[in-house]
Formats: C-alpha cells, sequence, structure tokens
C-alpha cells in the first residue's frame, strides 16, 4: 500500500533524532513494514492484515501490528485503515470467538484436519484468551487517539455479550465449555484428555487452551493473559458506560474483573526459594505450576505493557528478576544476545519480540539502550526483525517475513526518543 505522507512524516522525524545509521535504517523499514506488506483492503470496507508469511489473520497479531501507527488515528488515510482492521476484528469475533487465526475469505484454507470441524472461515481454531483481548485494546486506544466513537457504538454491546458469555463459560470449562481440540493427522492430539486439556479447579480466572505462543497450555489458567483481560474489561466497562450508556453490560464487566483479579491473587503468586513470591506462568487451581516465560506478548515481562501493574510492584520486580535468569527454562545467553525464547521455538533461540519487550518495561535508560544496541546487532543483516534467532549466530533465524515484531521495534524506538535517551 502507498504510505500515508502523515506516515512518511512521523517516521522521517523520528530517524533524525536517531544517532546511528543502522538503527535509522532499522527503525524506517520496521515502522513501514506493516503498511507495505501485510495490509489488504477489502470490497466491504475491512482489512484483513497477513501475519506475514503466514496467509492468515491472527486477532492478536493484527492488533499488535498496527498499534504503532495509533498516534496517526486523527489521520484520514490511517484511521480508515486502523478502523477497517477493527470491524474486520469484531466481524470475526461474532463469527466464531475460539478462533485465533481467520482466512480472508471462508475458503476453508488452513489446519482442515483439526477437530472437530471449524467452519470455512479458521484457519485454525486454538482457542486463547488474549485473542478476545487484543481487538478491545486496539478499539479503546483508537477511540482514546482520534475521539470516534462509531464503531464502539455500532458493535461494542454485540461483542461484549459475546466475549462476556465466553470468559464466564470457560471460568467453569470442564462442566460448561463445548470447546475442545485435537489435531490429528501426523501430530498428536495438541491438548490432553481427548482435546479438553488437563484437570483444572474453579479459581475465578477463565481457563486458555493455548499460550499467545499458539502452543498449547500445560495448566488451563494463564496468568498473563488472565492479566490481559483484567485490564480490556476495566476498558470495555468504561466504554459501555461512556459512550454506550449501558450501565448493565458495564457492570458485568466490573464483576467479572474483580473475579479474574482475585483468581490471580490468590493462585498465580507463588514463594521462589531465590526472588520471593513472584508471578507463575500457569496453574490448574490445583497446585500445580508452570515456572516460566514465554516471549509471545501477553508474557509476565509484559505486565506493565499491558497495563496489569506498575513496573516498581515488588511481585513484578521479584518475577522479572527471575525471568531475566537461567531459572526460567527459557531464558538463553550467548555471543550475541540473552533474552527470553520460546518453547515454539529451538532451544538457544531468542525471540526478538522478548527482548523488544525487556526494554519497553525496563526502568533505566542504560537497559533501555542496550536493548537498542542487541536488537539492531541481531537482525541478521536483513533490516528486519524475526521471530527467534539463534543467540550465538543472528543469520540463523525463524519466519523471514513476521511483522508483529517489526511493529513493536517501532513503538519502542518512539519512546525511546521521546524520553530523549538515544539523542
Amino acid at each position: 500500500m502507498t504510505i500515508p505522507h502523515a506516515l512518511e512524516q512521523r517516521v522521517e522525524a523520528y530517524c533524525s533524532r536517531l544517532p546511528h545509521e543502522k538503527w535509522r535504517r532499522l527503525y524506517r523499514r520496521c515502522a513501514l513494514s506493516t503498511w507495505e506488506t501485510a495490509l489488504r483492503p477489502q470490497e466491504d470496507g475491512t482489512v484483513f492484515v497477513l501475519t506475514g508469511d503466514i496467509p492468515a489473520m491472527w486477532l492478536r497479531d493484527s492488533a499488535a501490528q498496527v498499534t504503532h501507527y495509533l498516534p496517526l488515528s486523527a489521520d484520514p488515510e490511517v484511521g480508515a485503515v486502523i478502523e477497517g482492521v477493527i470491524r474486520r476484528q469484531l466481524m470475526y469475533i461474532t463469527i466464531d470467538p475460539y478462533t485465533n487465526a481467520f482466512n480472508p475469505s471462508p475458503s476453508g484454507g488452513g489446519w482442515v484436519d483439526d477437530l472437530p470441524d471449524h467452519g470455512p472461515w479458521a484457519h485454525e481454531r486454538k482457542y486463547e484468551v488474549d485473542s478476545l483481548c487484543y481487538p478491545i485494546r486496539l478499539l479503546y486506544l483508537y477511540w482514546k487517539h482520534s475521539g470516534n466513537d462509531t464503531l464502539i457504538r455500532e458493535k461494542l454491546e454485540e461483542i461484549a455479550a459475546v466475549i462476556l458469555n465466553v470468559w464466564r463459560t470457560e471460568q467453569h470449562h470442564p462442566e460448561q465449555s463445548p470447546y475442545w481440540f485435537v489435531r490429528p493427522s501426523d501430530y498428536p492430539p495438541v491438548l490432553p484428555c481427548e482435546g479438553k486439556g488437563n484437570p483444572v479447579a474453579y479459581t475465578g480466572m477463565t481457563w486458555s487452551g493455548f499460550r499467545p505462543s499458539d502452543d498449547p497450555c500445560t495448566y488451563g489458567y494463564l496468568t498473563a493473559s488472565n492479566m490481559f483481560a483484567v485490564v480490556v474489561l476495566g476498558y470495555m466497562a468504561q466504554m459501555l458506560r461512556e459512550v454506550c450508556g449501558n450501565e448493565s453490560l458495564a457492570a458485568q464487566c466490573d464483576a467479572l474483573r474483580a473475579e479474574l483479579n482475585e483468581g490471580i491473587r490468590r493462585h498465580c503468586i507463588v514463594e521462589h526459594p531465590v526472588y520471593g513470591p513472584i508471578y507463575a506462568c500457569e496453574t490448574d487451581g490445583m497446585g500445580h505450576y508452570s515456572m516460566l516465560d514465554d516471549a509471545n506478548v501477553p508474557s509476565l515481562l509484559s505486565i506493565p505493557y499491558i497495563g496489569y501493574a506498575d513496573a516498581t510492584d515488588p511481585v513484578y520486580q521479584n518475577t522479572r528478576r527471575f525471568l531475566l535468569s537461567s531459572e526460567n527454562p527459557y531464558y538463553f545467553e550467548g555471543a550475541y544476545a540473552r533474552g527470553i525464547g520460546s518453547p515454539h521455538t529451538p532451544s538457544r533461540y531468542v525471540w526478538h519480540l522478548a527482548l523488544t519487550m525487556q526494554g519497553l518495561t525496563a526502568a533505566t535508560a542504560e537497559e533501555k539502550r542496550e536493548m537498542l544496541a542487541m536488537i539492531a546487532a541481531t537482525d541478521g543483516g536483513t533490516d528486519l526483525l524475526h521471530e527467534g534467532f539463534h543467540v550465538d549466530d543472528p543469520a540463523v533465524y525463524t519466519r523471514e517475513w513476521f511483522t508483529w515484531p517489526c511493529s513493536l521495534f517501532a513503538e519502542f524506538v518512539e519512546r525511546c526518543v521521546d524520553e530523549g535517551i538515544v539523542e
């Protein structure tokens, strides 16, 4: 797509304030990557967003891919694209709120052998709490940046009712949920117990089948995703009250928000022998925990970024020290990088998403600059960011075309410039 003048001006303005040519070149390409390569306007006025080298639109990825364009929401060209993305996301949620990735049309593409039959719109149907969080976050931030409340008035009450129903149902997953997932063919069932997942007890939290990496949860209550839901329910309540005047739905959001938050406080904080009280990655409400973090967002590392708690929160600080240590089984160090990877990629692969998130949540200018330098030195000579890369050889990486880390990096660079720490 043609780059709008307002976007070109914004990118050049930030480039002019970066001190190194490599940083300027990397920021420019990353900031424009989604716009230049991933947007596909549709005849109905919506916008389909390719995640990159997979021909599908993830609800999570697509929201994150355009978030760094939000400051330009008042520009007619940019605002129309963001609104088009949100309209398509909300359309998809009404089609099936349990689907994480969609086809551009009801073509039946994607993982066609997955069970149960997921219909022609779904590319794959891995239920993830964050897939319902991200579109609402994007809608809220678009409203705050642009002042445009048309979508809220037209769509939010319907969408809020759908999301509340799913999250309420999944508070009681074993007893009430219709959701199960099995991937046959050459794969074992992705979720155990005939696709229903490992047993869980009631905690007040809402169940998730999969992490933001699209990998299965070991235990069904994913801490960071429940935290994200707490934040998003606050956004929904505010929009329902201030724009829609719907106190009943807003009160339902408030009530569920309180239940999720209480579940997090009671079940997700564990005592670590070195770091003290920290957040576990997952729990089943029966005393079992996953003690790790994954590079994808929401993550435990991203808690301040998603807005659940301040970066100075003591439990977050303890958790962060754990995550950025060898105690986290997916923390790796090598000749070129040190940071968080993922079970989704091989051992000793660090993700640019995690390095960028470490910078976005860093407390000091020194750590932010360190992350900028590390990211710029590990693009494999491509002037673009990737999924995971080997800590000893950045030219060995996954995902040639994956614009989510590029977009998040552009957001990070702009924050660093605005804070005056790179000039």
